[in-house]
């Protein structure tokens, strides 16, 4: 790849490290996309690559799916920024309270770090509590007081707590472990000044992280014991698990819930919602500031109601589609690694799969830091070399988009067995 070496060179002298986001750096140099289509990706030399990093979880529908960028295109004839309402936000907002019914008002951001900043802001401002707790692995952006024993880049890059972070932003986050509800309670028990829980439902920035069985309904049942707001970090899996995201497929209603990545199929907006008398709390109506000048975003906005109306309009074939390929690929990847004798774990749900190396169940942060993670380097050097194309870190996903085929499977399966060959020996 001599042009993304290149451009590696020429990028470290004017973008730190190189790279725009940490999680995309990887040893000796990531390569420079050209362009992408479906479900699969060139770079800068010419070299294509079926893609299952798919933008981090982001691009649900594939690459250029022609309903979003139609969309896009309509928009952009008749202007990209207003600075007053338009009727695209009403629209999309009835959109995403109609498929996510604990949403029953929607305010619209930019990224999932406004979102869950948002959130939390919204949780202290109505309970007038200080601490929020968090679960060791959830990455739930890069602002202060969430920056404690996250996962995806931070966790990759062996970062506790960052750099630059004063313990006063801190020191009213507590952080316990996933999937142990009698530490959940334990905690919550002794603190009467938790303002609010966030949680992803499911881990997809620490590898990939499933919760046992009743995990999600007894943290509600906990929360609703003590008055606290449950919030849901669904960045990844609104969407991607079902229409009505991670709250619909485990049949949990959180009190708020923030949205992103899928909402939009690749372009730059974040949501947050919840019960009414929450959201009635923010700026102007409420006490609780939260203001972006490039908030509901006329382009972006049209790209995400575009994406909303398509998944729901394709929703018995999508989400039956990527559970059967993802179960394929898992079952597939499994069965490889046990026949060459590699410890091993493959965690899959719905859309999202990973493997990890080692010879324990992989449920939480600790088990999670177990595994081989130069062993999985190797297999994504491998897999690349195959033309195969998965988050360079231990600690992201893999993802099914609908644009896969059963060719994309078949090739990817025999990457798979090419790279674990390659691993074992």
């Amino acid at each position: 790849m001599p042009k993304s070496k290149s451009l590696f060179e020429t990028a470290k002298r004017v973008i730190p490290s190189g790279v725009t986001s940490p999680v995309r750096y990887y040893e000796p140099y990531p390569f420079f996309a050209k362009k992408a289509s479906g479900s699969s990706i060139w770079d800068v030399d010419g070299n294509k690559y079926i893609d299952f990093c798919y933008g981090y979880g982001a691009m649900l529908l594939g690459h250029r799916r022609e309903e979003v960028v139609s969309a896009v295109r309509r928009q952009l004839d008749v202007g990209t920024l207003y600075g007053t309402p338009t009727d695209l936000e009403v629209d999309l907002a009835d959109l995403l309270r109609r498929a996510y019914p604990s949403m029953s008002k929607v305010r619209l951001v930019n990224t999932g770090s406004e979102a869950t900043m948002t959130a939390i802001r919204l949780a202290r401002g109505i309970t007038k509590k200080k601490k929020i707790i968090k679960f060791e692995g959830c990455y739930h952006g890069a602002h202060e007081s969430m920056l404690v024993k996250a996962g995806s880049g931070s966790a990759h890059n062996g970062i506790s707590v960052s750099d630059g972070v004063p313990q006063d932003f801190t020191k009213n986050t507590i952080v316990v472990q996933y999937n142990n509800i009698e530490q959940l309670d334990e905690v919550i028990s002794k603190n009467k000044d938790v303002a609010g829980v966030i949680v992803e439902p499911v881990l997809g920035n620490m590898g990939l992280i499933l919760p046992q069985k009743n995990y999600l309904s007894e943290m509600r049942k906990l929360t609703k014991q003590h008055d606290i707001p449950l919030i849901f970090d669904e960045i990844i899996t609104g969407f991607r698990m079902s229409l009505g995201g991670a709250q619909q497929y485990f049949g949990i209603k959180p009190d708020i819930t923030t949205l992103g990545k899928s909402l939009s199929n690749g372009f730059v907006i974040s949501a947050v919602g919840g019960r009414r008398d929450i959201m009635d709390q923010l700026a102007p109506g409420g006490k609780v500031y939260e203001a972006s000048t490039f908030a509901g975003n006329p382009i972006s906005v049209a790209a995400a109601t575009a994406s909303v109306k398509t998944m729901k309009k394709l929703q018995n074939k999508l989400y039956p589609k990527l559970e059967k390929y993802c179960g394929k690929l898992s079952k597939a990847i499994g069965e490889i690694a046990h026949d060459f004798k590699i410890p091993h774990q493959v965690n899959s749900i719905s859309s999202m799969f990973q493997i990890f190396f080692t010879d324990v169940p992989v449920v939480d942060y600790a088990t999670s830091k177990r595994s081989d993670t130069k062993k999985f380097h190797a297999l994504f050097s491998h897999l690349l070399k195959k033309g195969i194309f998965i988050a360079p870190s231990q600690y992201e996903t893999g993802f099914f988009s609908l644009a896969h085929t059963e060719s994309d499977l078949s090739k990817t399966t025999s990457a798979y067995e090419y790279a674990l060959k390659m691993v074992k020996s």
